[in-house]
């Protein structure tokens, strides 16, 4: 997202900002981070900080976006530049050079812009207190937040407090309140009956808003995500017995629903007679991708040759056999309860059926084959899980790796039990590649067959993807899509509910 900055005034704005600057006084930024990183500040009136995507859909070279992505994964906040350019393969000057060029930062610079920014989010809509604020964004204490507020806002944090604007200030209704924004236009609902089926039991729930077992600093808690309604954000809400180190679960919840991710990018679809009209009707879809990417790689997994009901619920099972129950928040989640009355029964998901933690991979590992049997796995779905588990927990396989397409496939195909639809999938929703196409998938061929009139097979529904390079993964979706919406419809003109 290009900002614009004047150079009289040391602010830099969104380009629809109501300021009217002379243009000679004005510079053009790729994003919010060179900006501040040339020694500007976000302006207060349009807020530009806030905007969500702004270091997405750059024009940069592979191994700099592989290093952002991990930069916002968080990778910086346990590691050095040294550390973050060894994995993309360079020298850390080199990589330092390569950013300074085509983004106009240095790594660590983006990475504490990162974390200034999720604080100054923090300070606007929550009162916490700042030491808590401090840890909730990775900058360790008061000291080091006042530090990052007088370098990029150029106001201490109890100026930017008090700044707030009328009714920014937050209510008390049980629980941590947030807004995550998004890039425009984004379908909530959408999402919502994508996920409905495929949510597991005891660790997800769909009932007009997403809620989901999340584990913080090794403590269990509960995230809701719910349309805020303005068009602008969605309102996420953390039960939490500690707010430390939050910043990471936010971007999950982001990274989940796509929320960064320009609806505007896949545009060369438009023209195909076939996504092109899908597109037209669902402009707000997204590829949804991953919260937790371990859980989300084992319900692929559990998912082959079997329904999306029955992968749900033998996921159910493994998080109820092998998963941490979630008494301790039950317990927090109690004593909100009373601030809890005023709202529909809608709009919260404590108490309906969100009971565990999805297991981890050593969790997994350490259970072995015999700890699977009688879920209702087969005993090569038993194999594959566990090798998947024991590769992810000794780290043979990396799942915030960020190669190629064609390297995820090859690494992942190495696995017995993996093959192209899984592992296609698995580069979709836990890669995050645009371009993953599981062409097998009975789903993708009959929505094609339907769109057409004509069989697919998935030879030739391969061959026609190939106009849809490199964004097939958005194809794909909007298929999934229109195959959902078109069952619906059949089914209530049949007369049922």
């Amino acid at each position: 997202m290009q900002v614009e900055a004047v150079a009289t005034t040391g602010i830099y704005c969104r380009a629809e900002c109501s300021a009217t600057p002379l243009a000679h006084n004005t510079a053009r930024y790729p994003s919010s981070v060179a900006a501040e990183a040339a020694g500007y500040r976000p302006c207060l009136r349009c807020r530009p900080e806030r905007r969500a995507g702004s270091l997405t859909g750059l024009d940069v070279p592979e191994p700099v976006a592989a290093a952002l992505l991990r930069i916002t994964d968080g990778y910086l906040d346990d590691h050095d530049e040294q550390a973050l350019a060894a994995h993309v393969g360079y020298s850390a000057r080199h990589l330092r050079r390569l950013f300074e060029l085509h983004i106009g930062a240095t790594p660590s610079t983006i990475a504490r812009s990162r974390r200034a920014h999720f604080a100054r989010r923090l300070i606007d809509e929550t009162d916490l207190p700042f030491d808590t604020i401090a840890r909730a964004a990775g900058l360790g204490g008061p000291r080091q937040l006042h530090r990052a507020m007088t370098s990029i806002f150029r106001f201490t944090p109890s100026q930017l407090r008090s700044k707030r604007r009328r009714g920014q200030r937050p209510g008390i209704d049980g629980g941590l309140v947030l807004s995550v924004p998004y890039m425009a236009p984004f379908d909530f609902t959408t999402f919502l009956a994508h996920h409905a089926p495929r949510a597991i039991p005891g660790v997800e729930s769909v009932n007009g808003i997403y809620a989901r077992t999340i584990s913080v600093c090794g403590h269990p808690g509960i995230a809701e995500v719910a349309d805020a309604a303005d068009g602008e954000h969605l309102r996420l809400r953390l039960h939490l017995p500690t707010y430390d180190s939050i910043i990471d679960d936010v971007h999950r919840a982001r990274a989940l629903l796509g929320t960064d991710a320009d609806p505007d990018r896949p545009a060369v679809l438009n023209d195909d007679p076939v996504i092109g009209p899908l597109m037209q009707a669902a402009p707000g879809l997204r590829v949804p991708r991953a919260w937790d990417r371990f859980e989300t790689v084992i319900r692929i997994v559990a998912g082959q040759q079997v329904s999306v009901a029955a992968a749900s619920t033998l996921c159910g099972r493994v998080a109820q056999r092998f998963g941490t129950p979630l008494n301790a928040v039950n317990e927090t989640a109690a004593g909100t309860a009373r601030h809890r009355a005023s709202r529909p029964p809608h709009q919260t998901s404590l108490g309906t059926g969100l009971t565990h933690l999805f297991p981890s991979a050593a969790a997994l590992a350490d259970a072995g084959a015999r700890g699977l049997e009688g879920l209702g796995f087969t005993q090569s779905r038993i194999y594959t899980i566990i090798g998947i588990a024991r590769a992810v927990s000794c780290g043979e396989l990396e799942l915030e790796a960020t190669g190629s397409l064609d390297d995820t496939m090859t690494q992942l195909c190495e696995f017995e039990g993996i093959g192209p639809w899984s592992a296609h999938l698995i580069a979709m929703r836990v890669f995050g590649h645009d371009d993953a196409f599981p062409a097998s998938d009975l789903g993708l061929r009959r929505a094609v067959e339907h769109l057409t009139g004509q069989p697919c097979s998935t030879r030739e529904l391969q061959a026609r993807a190939e106009s849809w390079r490199p964004y097939r993964s958005w194809a794909a979706q909007h298929l999934w899509h229109a195959a959902a919406v078109s069952t619906d419809v059949s089914t209530r003109k049949r007369g049922n509910p």
